[in-house]
């Protein structure tokens, strides 16, 4: 690989040093707060103003995939979600690698093709080669300036050095041995050593944050790029009668399914020695796993079976859609028996989101069903961009939030509430113990639950500008006027 740097590219190397310098001081100092979206802010700045030249594409998607890595990098400063906090650590990064590839790929490169992620990794491993290059360049232009002579008298330093250690080490034990000042002075020296670890430490992530931007961002500038053709399922095919056979047996078991559904649980009646909590804990996961697979089923019939004509496709299509409406009339059930087992035993932040998840997969097959009959319908471009809003959503939303208000408004109903897990619900569950505590502060142990918050509080607030967060700092506020 041959590098060819000018004026700008040089200027460029500069201003990622300066953004790998903001990403050490954002991520590695401390919980992370405001910090992420002062860094995404200060990263795109730089990208856009190293692509004002060139002529980005696939906008409409990369816009809509910029925006939601704003949104959750703003999620950092308005929420505390524990969940979404550690998996948007590396949902965003992946985010960004995919933006950047998506903008700066040719036009006739569709982001929701598998091609595409191929490429994108391939551009990756670019990078890293591009950044063995760079490296050697720059020890190229070092030995040009100073010569091989300076070369060889750090290399015999270095292997001075080496061969002293093991005689330093007897020697010094046995210093130490004889005198106790000299020891005093030797146990120090490790509080000196720690000091200049962390920042050999510091410096070498900022070196691999700003070679990370420097040469990925360098690599997409290339517009030689040898482009992989689309992936054509040619010699995958599954014959269409197999299919209409298996659809038509699956189909046949749904029916029965559905039927004795709609004969007891969405009446509202049970058999004899079930209750409607046990009923649902009993077939909740059951139904949510079969309707997966059948999401499975036709999403592979519908790629799989595209040579098929006549009768014999639209006697399929007729299959499949029965298989989509069953499974429609499978989300509502499991939703029925999720929706039942909360109101026996409460809300939390995964049977919310398993809840969520379900309208997701309702939208999902709602699309899939329209998409049996039209097929000129992109079906993964859909699931793509639908997925990222969903995600996008769950954070916006706050779930925290919405589990303690539902909650609070079931003890009201029933008197009934766990509060030690609204505590471990971070910050967001210590503003609904508050809002508990101030209406019905006679509620066993919350008192004592809000008083070693209250201590935590002021013994671990953070004050640095990165882990600046909103609903933190309001349960700081909160807890400090709360008179225990």
């Amino acid at each position: 690989m041959e590098i060819k740097l000018e004026k700008q590219d040089w200027i460029f190397f500069l201003l990622c040093l300066l953004v790998g310098v903001l990403a050490e001081e954002s991520f590695f100092r401390g919980q992370i707060g405001i910090s992420y979206f002062v860094f995404i802010i200060v990263f795109y700045s730089v990208f856009f103003w190293r692509f004002r030249l060139f002529s980005l594409s696939n906008q409409r998607l990369g816009y809509l995939v910029l925006i939601i890595i704003w949104i959750l990098a703003a999620c950092y400063a308005l929420y505390d979600m524990t969940l979404f906090y550690g998996m948007n650590i590396l949902v965003i990064p992946g985010l960004v690698i995919f933006h950047l590839a998506l903008s700066t790929s040719p036009k006739n490169l569709n982001g929701s093709q598998l091609s595409f992620f191929v490429c994108m990794i391939i551009r990756i491993a670019d990078s890293i080669r591009y950044n063995a290059f760079f490296t050697k360049h720059l020890s190229t232009m070092f030995k040009g300036k100073h010569g091989n002579k300076h070369f060889a008298v750090g290399t015999k330093i270095l292997i001075g050095i080496l061969i002293s250690v093991p005689f330093l080490f007897i020697i010094l034990n046995l210093l130490i041995e004889a005198d106790t000042q000299f020891e005093r002075l030797i146990s120090s020296i490790p509080h000196l050593l720690s000091f200049r670890v962390e920042y050999i430490f510091r410096v070498a992530i900022i070196l691999i944050y700003t070679f990370g931007f420097f040469g990925y961002q360098q690599v997409l500038l290339k517009k030689d790029f040898q482009i992989m053709k689309p992936i054509q399922w040619r010699g995958v095919a599954i014959d269409g009668i197999i299919t209409l056979t298996v659809l038509v047996l699956l189909d046949l078991v749904y029916i029965l399914f559905v039927a004795v559904q709609f004969t007891y649980f969405f009446s509202g009646t049970l058999e004899a020695g079930y209750t409607y909590a046990e009923y649902a804990r009993r077939g909740f996961f059951e139904l949510l796993f079969v309707t997966l697979i059948n999401l499975s089923v036709t999403t592979a019939v519908i790629t799989l079976t595209k040579h098929t004509h006549g009768f014999l496709k639209n006697s399929i299509r007729s299959a499949l859609t029965i298989l989509v409406l069953s499974s429609g009339v499978l989300l509502v059930s499991a939703f029925m028996r999720m929706s039942m087992y909360e109101e026996a035993y409460g809300f939390t932040f995964t049977r919310v989101l398993v809840h969520s998840f379900m309208i997701f997969l309702f939208v999902i097959f709602a699309y899939t069903l329209v998409k049996i009959w039209l097929e000129r319908l992109s079906l993964f471009h859909f699931y793509f961009i639908a997925a990222l809003i969903y995600y996008a959503g769950m954070n916006v939303i706050n779930m925290d939030e919405i589990v303690v208000d539902r909650n609070i408004a079931r003890f009201e109903k029933t008197e009934k509430i766990d509060i030690y897990y609204l505590n471990e619900l971070s910050s967001t569950g210590t503003l609904g113990l508050i809002k508990l505590y101030e209406k019905n502060p006679q509620i066993p142990g919350l008192k004592e639950l809000l008083q070693q918050r209250k201590a935590e509080s002021e013994y671990s607030h953070i004050s640095s500008w990165q882990s600046y967060n909103l609903t933190r700092d309001r349960v700081h506020e909160k807890l400090g006027e709360l008179d225990l």
